[in-house]
């Protein structure tokens, strides 16, 4: 049965499916010997050959799914080209080849997911899946509730805008609440290179501290740095399946303009008099009734002396 090759390799565990599609575009994956750079490109994987960067991609071994706490100073990556550890130095024992979802960077902690399953990775890591990432984040100062409302509405970042994202005050480390430091919960709903630190550093409220501890509905506060687990089953299925709960926006209140507060009035005068309501048949209907005599008398003329 013929699938697109992107799928192919994201089932083989070689990476997510979006990175398949970026190693199709630069002319790393060839089928039967023939370079393949368009996405659309179908294949069989029990009768075709296929590799990636020369490497023969056999047969989807069984998937496994590894929550880890990332230590500070830890690269969320497969290798790195400087000799830095990585999340893959920290789990030992899996025979399977598996990647981080999504980055966490450098000077960072928190919880990463690493998987060998593309359609999972790539339904975690993609915004339009409504998986959220939910941070811990301490900042210098305390920023004006009008900064935090910007930053929330989404500011430009290295010429993009970020999504409109949730953050919530937790509390601040003085005796008062505008004193000290503040710490922050923020959910993002995309995953760009240090968004949070740049966020804040943006407003003027530079991050001293970022810890991630949730991945959509999955979190656990007893990992430590270090430390990893598997997934249990309802875990996975809880990530297959998550489904963000749409906010309900609040409608602004617009001003009618002025021909359209007349309009109602109009064609209450041209509607006839039988479907008129009993308010406008009324006021009709006196409208039309004679004039009454006034009750004033004009005083008559004094006669002249």
């Amino acid at each position: 049965m013929q699938e697109r090759l992107q799928k192919i390799i994201a089932h083989a565990g070689v990476s997510s499916r979006r990175e398949a599609e970026a190693m199709i575009r630069e002319g790393r994956v060839t089928l039967n010997g023939r370079v393949v750079s368009e996405l659309g490109t179908r294949a069989d994987p029990d009768r075709d050959h296929i590799k990636v960067d020369g490497k023969l991609i056999t047969k989807a071994e069984p998937h496994r799914y590894i929550l880890l706490y990332k230590p500070k100073e830890v690269m969320t990556t497969v290798e790195d080209p400087q000799g830095r550890r990585t999340v893959i130095d920290l789990v030992r024992g899996i025979r399977e080849r598996i990647y981080p979802v999504g980055r966490l960077d450098f000077h960072s902690e928190g919880l990463v997911l690493l998987t060998n399953d593309g359609e999972l990775a790539f339904k975690v890591s993609h915004p339009t899946h409504g998986s959220v990432k939910t941070y811990s984040v301490k900042v210098r100062g305390v920023p004006e509730e009008r900064l935090v409302d910007k930053l929330r509405r989404g500011i430009t970042i290295d010429g993009k805008r970020t999504l409109p994202c949730d953050i919530e005050r937790m509390h601040t480390t003085g005796k008062r609440d505008d004193e000290g430091n503040s710490w922050f919960e923020v959910k993002l709903r995309e995953g760009r290179t240090q968004q949070i630190r740049k966020m804040f550093q943006a407003v003027g409220h530079p991050v001293s501290k970022l810890r991630r501890v949730a991945i959509g509905p999955i979190s656990d506060p007893k990992l430590t740095p270090g430390v990893w687990r598997e997934l249990t089953k309802q875990e996975v299925k809880m990530l297959e399946t998550m489904k963000e709960p749409k906010k309900s926006v609040k409608q602004r209140r617009t001003t009618a303009r002025p021909d359209a507060r007349k309009k109602p009035v109009a064609a209450a005068k041209r509607a006839p008099a039988a479907s008129r309501p009993k308010s406008a048949a009324k006021r009709s209907a006196s409208s039309h009734a004679e004039p009454r005599s006034s009750t004033r008398r004009t005083p008559s003329p004094r006669p002249a002396t």
